[in-house]
């Protein structure tokens, strides 16, 4: 195996969830999703009611990875200038300068992101596609490396929008974030009893890209990019695998989006395991996040209590895993 993926780079990957871990308890596969999303430059939804320290998390990472942190509280009064910024006009130049706006960093945590309307949620679109802002005639740039960590509360529904299906679409994935055990709880509560642990930057933001394009170089066989087409086929398509039955609950599939998404997901779990290669575990691991959200129920759906979960469960148990030949990258 290439030693690019198991040597400083993966020590330094693992020593910036070690920091994150002084400060977080548990969650692992939130974290690790995170890392994911950050080496394969993608984007993260998380869904946990309060007090499950999504925040934090997103903001330990941000002083782990020394890069800058900003928090968007969205709320229904909130325009987008609020968050991409606008063109302000001096009375005593008579000039028209740009103020940007909080999305300008390396980690933007936009917190509660439903319970602002669509015109403001479709904001962010461009920035989370293209990376960059047009305000007015004139295009900027976002800091490399970009991180969009949106939050929702499941429980309340009151005063929320739904985000629009070409908004959720740009999200990598879609974490579910549950009650941590009681040991975990035990060692929370803990923790909050004494001072708040000071996180060390691991890697600057330079360094971060740097492991991006290492990552980028983790070999991905044709069979499971081929796994990858035939799962988000069988969203579309049930019967494909033999799951006729499911066909009634699905409006919409995936979208090729998602097949991308997992192969990209896929392969930055990989380095982060050490590895220069990518396994089927690695895709079948992260299937559910980043295909959850991409699903559109229908109404039967919705009465007969079928969640996108049980979908893809279903799908996964009938669509064979692959085996692809990687003894040449053992050798």
């Amino acid at each position: 195996m290439n030693a690019s993926a198991t040597g400083p780079a993966g020590s330094l990957v693992e020593q910036v969830l070690y920091e994150v871990k002084k400060t977080i308890v548990g969650q692992d596969a939130l974290l690790e999703r995170l890392m994911v999303a950050l080496l394969a430059r993608g984007h993260i939804l998380v869904e946990g009611v309060p007090g499950l320290a999504k925040t934090l998390a997103v903001k330990s990472l941000a002083e782990a990875v020394g890069g800058q942190f900003h928090r968007v509280q969205f709320t229904p009064d909130l325009v987008p200038a609020d968050i991409v910024g606008t063109r302000i006009y001096h009375q005593h130049s008579g000039e028209f300068q740009v103020s940007l706006g909080p999305v300008f960093t390396n980690l933007l945590l936009a917190d509660e992101i439903n319970r602002a309307p669509a015109k403001v949620q479709s904001a962010l679109l461009e920035v989370m596609q293209e990376h960059q802002v047009t305000i007015g005639r004139e295009t900027h740039r976002v800091p490399e490396p970009f991180l969009v960590m949106a939050t929702q509360n499941p429980i309340e529904s009151d005063g929320t929008y739904p985000l629009p299906e070409a908004q959720i679409d740009r999200f990598m994935m879609k974490v579910i974030v549950g009650y941590p055990t009681p040991t975990e709880e035990f060692v929370v509560v803990e923790r909050a009893l004494t001072p708040v642990a000071k996180i060390q930057s691991i890697v600057d933001p330079e360094r971060l890209v740097a492991l991006q394009r290492q990552a980028d170089e983790v070999y991905v066989d044709p069979a499971l990019i081929e796994y990858s087409v035939r799962l988000a086929s069988a969203t579309r398509q049930p019967a494909l695998v033999g799951q006729q039955q499911l066909a009634r609950y699905i409006t919409f599939g995936a979208s090729p989006r998602a097949s991308i998404n997992l192969v990209l997901a896929a392969r930055a779990l990989a380095f982060l395991r050490g590895r220069d290669y990518a396994v089927p575990q690695d895709l079948t691991d992260l299937a559910m996040d980043v295909f959850r959200h991409r699903l559109v129920l229908s109404y039967e759906a919705l009465s007969d209590e079928v969640t996108p979960d049980v979908i893809l469960s279903r799908i996964l148990s009938s669509l064979p895993v692959p085996e692809p030949a990687l003894h040449s990258r053992l050798s």
